[in-house]
């Protein structure tokens, strides 16, 4: 939780006359979380940063929906000749040391395992894992359970 104060603490001195402390709050950010989160990324109400965000890098673009959770060492950023970052749908569990690069959009109600790489489209109410991450499952009740998303 920490961790998105400080983006939105980051957010709300962006103005011309705070840039600097906005530009020293990133810094102290990066330093404090091994992170790299820019104001400028939209990040949805009640998303989670596994273990403070750990080693997180997102695309200054990103757009984030609600009720996610985002594990430590993930990427979310763009890809050359493939348009800018993924858009992220609501309840989204990104696993740990997972990569999702490239222009595309992830449904809702997805499950990402660790260290998958996402490049393509992910449908609404499914589980991906694997390199490159393929759909491995349609079936997210029992993470609905176990409230994961």
């Amino acid at each position: 939780m920490l961790l998105i104060d400080f983006v939105k603490f980051q957010e709300s001195y962006q103005h011309k006359e705070f840039r600097r402390l906005a530009n020293l709050i990133t810094k102290f950010n990066d330093v404090l979380h091994n992170s790299y989160i820019l104001h400028t990324a939209d990040i949805g109400e009640n998303t989670k940063f596994g273990y403070g965000g750990i080693g997180v890098v997102l695309h200054k673009d990103c757009k984030i929906g609600k009720n996610c959770t985002i594990g430590q060492n993930c990427t979310i950023g763009g890809r050359t000749g493939h348009g800018g970052p993924p858009v992220i749908g609501d309840n989204v569990y990104i696993g740990p040391g997972a990569r999702l690069i490239g222009g595309f959009k992830v449904g809702n109600n997805v499950v990402i395992g660790a260290n998958a790489v996402v490049i393509k489209d992910v449908p609404d109410n499914s589980v991906v894992a694997g390199v490159p991450a393929k759909v491995i499952s349609n079936n997210i009740e029992k993470f609905k359970k176990e409230n994961i998303i």
